[in-house]
């Protein structure tokens, strides 16, 4: 199926799932900010990807949506993924999920997500297989990716799924390297999808930052040609940015 010029590969909504048990709750439990820890580590999960063009690699960007800042006390709300290639949009999945627990007020209107839309979701053991499904293969990207990746494996050590070894490129890192100071006032999403035209303007909902997130990484691959950074390997030479 064709939208927008590109192939749907895989969208779930709460509709079409089922709801799963709910031996994956969370109680709140006091944990650190994860807002500026970067990706540990430039060893790279993939080694096979070393050598291919940043440009014929496909990554699977994510963003996710929480109760939320940390793990620890809260849950995932939304997920959105869109996979990409060389610029273009290769699929999207997304959904919804049931965070077995409250949205504060304050997320809600952040968001715009309310107990009442969570409320038929299905739980995250049922959406978690098709998002790794979906990005299987796949190096993942996610700005700011230790907070989207402290959730997405603490949710899978919670469902009793294996964490894949994704290689993971972090945007924020990336944009960090290539951005002159002059050109932005800091490398927040909404600023580099500003500065670039991003196609879709990021909005705290997980598919929407997912697609503003893929336009900015296509944007900062253009930059590192010029600057001769044409590989994960080379790339992985910055702290931060690939692990």
């Amino acid at each position: 199926m064709s939208v927008g010029g590109f192939t749907l590969v895989s969208v779930i909504s709460p509709a079409d799932a089922t709801r799963a048990p709910s031996g994956c709750d969370r109680g709140p439990f006091p944990g650190l900010e994860l807002a500026e820890l970067e990706l540990g580590g430039i060893e790279l999960a993939r080694p096979e990807l070393d050598g291919i063009e940043l440009a014929e690699i496909e990554f699977a960007v994510v963003d996710l949506e929480t109760t939320g800042w940390t793990p620890e006390a809260a849950a995932i709300t939304e997920i959105g993924a869109v996979r990409v290639r060389g610029g273009r949009r290769q699929g999207e999945f997304a959904s919804l999920v049931n965070p077995g627990m409250a949205v504060p007020p304050s997320i809600e209107d952040l968001t715009g997500i309310t107990d009442w839309m969570l409320a038929s979701a299905p739980r995250v053991a049922t959406v978690l297989p098709g998002l790794l499904t979906f990005a299987r293969g796949c190096v993942l990207v996610a700005h700011n990716a230790p907070f989207d990746l402290g959730f997405l494996r603490a949710a899978c050590d919670d469902c009793g799924l294996a964490w894949p070894g994704f290689t993971v490129l972090d945007t924020v890192m990336l944009a960090r390297r290539v951005m002159d100071p002059d050109e932005v006032p800091d490398c927040k999403l909404g600023t580099l999808a500003g500065f670039f035209g991003a196609r879709t303007a990021p909005s705290h909902r997980a598919l929407a930052d997912a697609r503003a997130t893929a336009d900015v990484l296509g944007w900062l691959i253009r930059r590192l040609a010029h600057r001769s950074v044409r590989t994960l390997r080379e790339l992985s030479a910055w702290p931060g940015v690939v692990a």
